[in-house]
């Protein structure tokens, strides 16, 4: 494990081991256990997007761990000036043990990691969202005991997270059903990934299908432009696919709901359902901290 740009850069070995990882940070904190094995060590975080969860997540985490956060916004940066991200990525590594980067455009991800002699977290970009996925594997298997034989249904636009999450979600043992409107699913680079775990995967039309009998549903904030609040469309979706009581209705007794926030009450998920649940969705975004700790420190802790 070189960086983190992605879920497939992981092995299904390499995500229980961070999960593993993960748990064991989470008990120490908990419990006053100083774990401070960064301690001398310097994380570059380059924010070209704000961020609440990335950025406290990110810079409490390697506080805990004794090391040292660096917050780089774009105007710290030349890149705005024109110094490619080729050479930004050299002069980083010289001063730098890691760098945690997030912006919209995912090849700047991957040009960091290519010219670059250190780590590489992807933070979030438009393609991918790891650290992310890994808080939603490590949430499930606290809230159920394990992974493994377990249903998770997604409903509404795909992007990011969801991309991130039906390829970590199918390595870790998961079954993943998504049902997403016309010509904004997941990738397709992503459903072909998928296609090869066969019934473990599946595209539905209907959002209620996808729920049916899941142990675990998800939604998202519905990014995209194309979603204006108060227009028709929007509602009209809203209508079809927002994670509300009559959705969850079709998953199994006791599913469990995740968001990775912030939350538009009442448009991706009703109000209603967000209160039963949040419990669980801020439990989902506390574990941010302790999974990306456990990335840091098998990245950076050598």
């Amino acid at each position: 494990m070189q960086h983190l740009l992605k879920m497939s850069d992981l092995t299904d070995c390499e995500i229980i081991d961070i999960l593993n990882l993960a748990d064991q940070l989470k008990y120490e904190q908990k419990n006053y256990i100083e774990h401070s094995h960064l301690k001398g060590k310097t994380l570059g975080m380059i924010f070209n997007q704000p961020s609440t969860r990335t950025r406290v997540s990110f810079e409490v985490g390697m506080i805990q761990l004794g090391g040292h956060p660096l917050f780089l916004s774009a105007s710290d940066l030349q890149i705005e000036y024109g110094e490619t991200m080729e050479d930004t990525a050299r002069v980083l590594s010289r001063y730098l043990d890691g760098i945690m980067i997030r912006t919209d455009r995912h090849e700047d991800v991957e040009r960091l990691a290519e010219y670059g002699l250190i780590p590489v977290i992807n933070g979030l970009t438009s393609y991918a969202h790891p650290c992310q996925v890994l808080a939603d594997l490590m949430t499930i298997r606290e809230k159920k005991r394990t992974l493994k034989g377990l249903k998770a249904a997604y409903s509404g636009p795909g992007h990011s997270t969801l991309n991130s999450f039906i390829v970590g979600g199918l390595k870790a043992g998961l079954s993943v059903a998504v049902a997403s409107p016309g010509g904004y699913g997941p990738s397709r680079a992503v459903v072909e990934f998928a296609k090869s775990y066969g019934e473990k995967f599946s595209l539905c039309e209907k959002p209620e299908d996808a729920a049916k009998d899941a142990d675990v549903i998800l939604t998202d904030v519905w990014r995209s432009p194309r979603y204006k609040a108060g227009t028709q469309e929007l509602a009209e979706l809203m209508e079809k696919y927002q994670l509300n009581e009559n959705l969850i209705s079709y998953a199994r007794p006791g599913a469990i709901v995740l968001h990775r926030l912030p939350a538009r009450k009442g448009e991706e998920i009703s109000e209603a359902v967000f209160e039963s649940h949040a419990g669980e969705i801020f439990e989902e975004a506390e574990n941010r901290l302790h999974v990306q700790k456990a990335v840091l420190l098998k990245l950076i802790g050598g």
